[in-house]
């Protein structure tokens, strides 16, 4: 067992999650005492920034015009929000045996073998006095993958944990609502299924802000006053991306608001939300077979007009009629797999329903997946991002005495 810190700035790029976790890197974990560092908007106007410097980059060394500066302001960034934990629960850098750090993703390119995360892994460890693991996902890609989503690791992990009832029950769905959406299949002893689904919360977040110069939509407010345009809705679901099979995985800047220009503020919000539901049941078309509980964490569990309508169309599918029929009428493909008309849909459940805190589950799963790192384990498979075989992955740099 080893005791681990996982720290994750995610696509919402909102802040910092910080978790403590002691592991074996398996099916044993032990959650410990969380927190979130928001970033100041200057900062996340830095960042905002930072992607689009970011779109020019070719090689992921590459550090052009404000991405060097960003780069260290969010390392240290991260060294205080650290600090922050061990100081509140009264730990020493030396009860710690490894950081997992995530850095900011500012750009990924799946099909250019790229992804860059901001993020200096030896000056975190300088900075903390702790064992660094970083830069997770490059060996993926050397190994064919698509270097995301990582999370389906843990995800296993967890689902081991359930309940009995649950476990019983069938194969269990997580699906995160970042700022992108992902999802992992779980089903017994077989390796995990993931793959990214489309837009998150990051749509709807960009939508707000210049709209109505705020940050989120709180608890989807307003996207509950709003009415869905399905013409816009059809429009991204038009994407190419969802006429991929998985594994696959997307940057942030795949997707913009161009399908929404023109829509009133809580309509374009309901339209939005709408648009992260379905693109989770259109790609949930490439499951294996369906599951019987799906399980919600990442922010968008917080927003009601989502889950609303997550679990409307997951409902509607598994009570009147075979789920690829919808999918076929928005793809034009066809899906082998579904429950029969009149079965029992699967149960949606946010995380916390489950036993989960889905605000802390990246940031455990950075720690456990710096554990599995240590320990030669795989972090992903040929079946969660395409690679050629399971591939562990990240880099670990030590302190360096001054």
């Amino acid at each position: 067992m080893m005791t681990a810190i996982g720290l994750m700035s995610g696509t919402s790029m909102d802040g910092i999650d910080v978790a403590l976790v002691t592991t074996d890197g398996e099916n044993a974990v032990s959650c410990g005492p969380s927190l979130m560092v928001a970033y100041e908007p200057a900062f996340r106007r830095r960042l905002e920034a930072a992607l689009e410097e970011a779109k020019v980059l070719e090689a992921r060394e590459g550090r052009p015009g404000i991405l060097f500066d960003v780069e260290r302001e969010l390392t240290d960034r991260h060294a205080g929000a650290v600090q922050r934990l061990l100081f509140e629960n009264g730990l020493l850098p030396g009860d710690i045996d490894v950081i997992g750090f995530h850095g900011q993703t500012v750009l990924h390119r799946p099909t250019r073998r790229l992804t860059v995360q901001l993020g200096d892994g030896q000056r975190l460890a300088d900075l903390t006095g702790v064992a660094v693991v970083y830069d997770m996902r490059a060996n993926d890609m050397i190994h064919g993958g698509q270097g995301a989503p990582l999370v389906p690791a843990y995800h296993r992990a967890l689902a081991a944990s359930l309940g009995q009832d649950m476990r019983a029950a069938g194969p269990v769905a997580f699906v995160n609502v970042g700022g992108i959406s992902n999802a992992t299949f779980i089903d017994g002893d077989a390796e995990p299924v993931a793959f990214d689904c489309g837009p998150g919360n990051a749509l709807i977040d960009q939508w707000v802000q210049q709209a109505a110069g705020i940050p989120y939509d709180d608890a989807g407010a307003i996207a509950s006053e709003g009415k869905v345009d399905e013409a816009v809705v059809s429009s991204y679901l038009a994407h190419p991306f969802f006429a991929i099979g998985g594994p696959k995985s997307l940057d942030r800047n795949d997707f913009t608001l161009d399908s929404a220009r023109g829509l009133e503020l809580a309509d374009g919000a309901a339209t939005l939300a709408r648009v992260t539901a379905r693109a989770i049941l259109v790609s949930a078309a490439a499951l294996p077979k369906p599951p019987a509980t799906v399980i919600v964490c990442g922010g968008g569990r917080r927003n009601a007009a989502i889950m609303r309508e997550l679990s409307s169309d997951l409902h509607r599918t598994g009570q009147d009629e075979h789920p690829g029929m919808a999918q076929d009428r928005m793809t034009g493909r066809n899906r082998k797999h579904g429950p029969a008309a009149g079965e029992r849909p699967p149960s949606v459940i946010a995380a916390e329903q489950a036993g989960f805190d889905g605000d802390a589950m990246e940031a455990q799963a950075w720690a456990y997946l710096a554990v599995r790192s240590l320990k030669g384990l795989a972090l992903t498979w040929p079946s969660t991002t395409g690679c050629d075989a399971p591939a562990t992955g990240g880099v670990l740099v030590r302190p360096v005495s001054r």
